[in-house]
């Protein structure tokens, strides 16, 4: 049992952020319920190749992508542009603890699902809105997705090869980091707001922007910028504070090497026989290091350049300096520290599949989590839910099933 059982979200989020924070409220335990379109589900069923195998490996019409952020759930299959489909939500709303939904704003106040129309059914309810900029604001009713987030809230302006460098230009970050990290505020906030209720007794509305979250993720680069004014450029792997703290180019391939403080600069420098780079008073403190990087960088290249990636990590492991390969997903699988914290496990899937997932990087002490349940099949629940939590008879649940409001 983990430390949520007992807890009910009524997911009506899609895509990634909505999805990533109720995964992580069902590892911890919460019975989620995902409420999808009839006929087609949530849009990322549809975003593969590769796509969920069956237990012959024939490929199915379920992606990847969608196992990444949907297992532990429930999946219930209503169409609420429907009065009918609307006053199961409304039900199933009475019965929860949390909703959480990701449409443009305003979407469900049109088919009285807000906010403002649920407490009224349900004053416990903890309601959560995700959108690309939040409820209010010029820009509020405007689409977005994690690519033109990352552009606009400034993260791809610190992310890419150097202006003058082959390769210069903005880069996306490889995964949708600010659909990733607007989903694990959601599920703090969430997780703060069922606290708090335990106090207050009533219910809270999170209003939780894209925009918002990416811009206070930046972290130590928007307040290099608030502090003197200057806007941080790209500096491809390296560090705007810290050097050495980058790739560097060995005999064989890169090492990334994250000097941290000015003692493992020093044991790196008896690692690399670089007695000249220790004792040059420029290098002898980080601050000193990030002032003169133009010159200590290329003499770094010079020597990270004499050994292979395999030797270098070995030697430095050795000297406590950090540093490591920069990984295929192949080869990060495969590491033996992976291996141990068992990150990759395995679930039955409904199609007869093994289906590969990663673990939930939380460990508790007393708690366990819960990865009992795979990625579920569209609507694979709504008979059942609708059952169970609102009493529907076999004949009021073929009356749904015949006009489309289920299925």
């Amino acid at each position: 049992m983990g430390p949520l059982a007992g807890i009910k979200v009524l997911d009506l989020s899609r895509i990634l952020a909505g999805p990533w924070a109720t995964q992580c409220l069902a590892d911890f335990g919460a019975t989620v319920w995902k409420v999808e379109k009839p006929g087609s589900g949530d849009d990322t069923r549809h975003w593969g190749p590769p796509w969920i195998p069956d237990g012959k490996g024939k490929a199915t019409a379920d992606s990847a992508y969608y196992a990444s952020t949907n297992r532990g759930k429930h999946s219930l299959a209503i169409d609420f542009t429907k009065p009918a489909g609307q006053q199961l939500i409304r039900s199933l709303a009475l019965r929860a603890d949390v909703l959480i939904e990701n449409f443009k704003v305003g979407t469900l106040a049109k088919y009285r699902l807000g906010y403002e129309s649920l407490k009224g059914v349900n004053p416990r309810l903890v309601y959560c809105s995700i959108s690309a900029f939040g409820q209010d604001g010029p820009a509020a009713a405007e689409p977005g997705y994690d690519a033109m987030i990352q552009a606009v809230s400034g993260l791809m302006s610190v992310t890419g090869v150097p202006d003058g460098e082959p390769g210069a230009g903005p880069v996306k970050v490889g995964v949708a980091v600010s659909d990733l990290i607007t989903g694990l505020y959601a599920a703090n906030a969430i997780t703060a707001a069922l606290l708090e209720r335990e106090q207050s007794g009533r219910g809270e509305y999170i209003d939780l922007a894209l925009l918002d979250t990416q811009v206070a993720a930046l972290a130590n680069q928007a307040l290099n910028f608030l502090v003197s004014g200057e806007s941080p450029r790209r500096r491809g792997t390296a560090h705007p504070n810290i050097v050495p703290y980058q790739a560097f180019p060995t005999k064989d391939s890169w090492l990334m090497l994250a000097v941290g403080n000015d003692r493992q600069f020093e044991s790196f420098c008896e690692v690399a026989r670089a007695a000249k780079l220790r004792k040059d008073a420029r290098f002898r403190t980080n601050a000193g290091r990030v002032e003169h990087r133009a010159a200590l960088v290329p003499a770094l290249e010079k020597l990270c350049r004499r050994k292979t990636t395999r030797d270098w990590v070995e030697l430095l492991t050795r000297a406590n300096v950090p540093c490591g390969p920069i990984n295929s997903l192949a080869e990060t699988f495969a590491e033996p520290q992976v291996k141990h914290r068992k990150l990759r496990f395995e679930l039955s899937h409904a199609r007869g599949a093994q289906l590969p997932q990663v673990r939930n990087p939380v460990v508790f002490s007393r708690n366990t989590l819960d990865y009992s349940k795979a990625p579920p099949l569209l609507g694979a629940e709504t008979e059942s839910v609708l059952a169970a939590e609102l009493g529907l008879s076999a004949d009021e649940i073929m009356s749904l099933k015949g006009d489309g409001t289920i299925n």
